[in-house]
């Protein structure tokens, strides 16, 4: 349940009975809803997040409406967001630090793409088995771990054929200098390179995720695998990033999902207008591409926001142009060249 104080939500219930009444035919929609997420509200809350939900609603309804007609090429649905506000929705899953420029203080390995790179029109590393099931930051805004996690899992597959879940929770706790936060974002490789300081990272099972910051628990007994550095793709380079996709594994990238319909994404391949500005809010998992489908292809995106969004939890981003500035912030961690882990 969301903290929101009661005269606050009296003032907000009355700005909207106003402009909004609510619709009594979607009641059984509305309850309906409620039931399939576990939604419960104070009374003061109830109207208030009804009006939200309500309006979310219309505006899913009028983009599938025009979807249909041709006007996009992707579809949205109402989800566990639905009775958030924008500025909630913001808040709580955009967790990516927009200080890209700070990845210039700790320096990687820049990925050398080729002019002609001999690669397949299509790659899904969920299919050769090197991608985890798809997993929930909830309320906490650990994109950044989740994104890394899943470039880690990748890694270690490629080197021992092994797919194993690792722990989000030992990178929010352990990841705190000089700038990760837990909850209140991060960066992937500051986390590539506290694997690295701490010599390896632990698996979900051994140390499970709880969504909130706490000390550091990682037992070098228990860690799964290891990494010496991490790789960074040139800034706006997407040729380079499929390279990289097709030859290293899945890749950790920085998302610009400020878009009120990036959060019911649905279906289809995302698409919409680049404001032009280089921004990245939301850490996501490059996992395949398909270049064989109509126009220039789309990317296969694994997010963290459990399988209720999305296709399953992905997403198809359309390829080519740069959406949501997928190859402004991309980056990978290098294995450990030792055997073993």
């Amino acid at each position: 349940m969301l903290s929101i104080s009661v005269a606050a939500l009296i003032w907000l219930v009355s700005l909207r009975t106003f402009s909004t009444a609510l619709d009594p035919t979607l009641e059984g929609t509305w309850r309906d809803w409620k039931a399939t997420h576990g939604k419960e509200y104070v009374q003061e809350e109830e109207s208030f997040r009804r009006a939200v939900w309500e309006e979310n609603l219309q505006m899913i309804q009028d983009h599938n409406k025009q979807a249909d007609l041709g006007k996009y090429t992707y579809w949205l649905g109402m989800n566990h967001f639905g009775d958030l506000t924008n500025e909630e929705l913001d808040k709580r899953l955009h967790c990516l630090l927009s200080d890209v420029d700070n990845v210039t203080n700790v320096k990687g390995i820049t990925f050398k793409s080729s002019d002609d790179p001999d690669i397949p029109d299509h790659v899904d590393w969920r299919t050769k088995g090197g991608v985890t099931e798809v997993k929930d930051q909830g309320e906490c805004g650990s994109c950044w771990s989740f994104s890394a996690t899943g470039a880690l899992e990748g890694m270690h597959f490629k080197k021992t054929g092994k797919l194993v879940s690792l722990s989000e929770q030992n990178l929010m706790d352990c990841s705190t200098e000089p700038q990760n936060d837990g909850c209140d974002g991060g960066y992937t490789h500051l986390a590539f390179e506290t694997v690295r300081k701490l010599g390896g990272i632990n698996s979900e099972k051994s140390y499970p995720y709880d969504g909130k910051l706490g000390s550091c628990r990682y037992d070098p007994q228990e860690s799964i695998t290891r990494c010496n550095s991490f790789g960074q793709i040139m800034e706006n380079d997407e040729k380079g990033l499929q390279e990289a996709v097709a030859k290293i594994g899945p890749i950790s990238v920085g998302i610009d999902a400020r878009s009120k319909k990036f959060g019911y994404y649905k279906s289809g391949i995302f698409r919409e207008p680049n404001d032009g500005e280089k921004q990245t809010n939301h850490a996501m998992l490059i996992v395949g591409y398909n270049d064989s489908s109509v126009g220039n292809g789309y990317w296969i995106l694994k997010n963290s926001w459990s399988t209720l969004w999305g296709e399953e939890g992905y997403m198809r981003l359309s390829k080519g142009s740069n959406q949501c500035n997928v190859a402004e912030y991309a980056v990978f961690p290098i294995p450990d060249p030792k055997k073993g882990k």
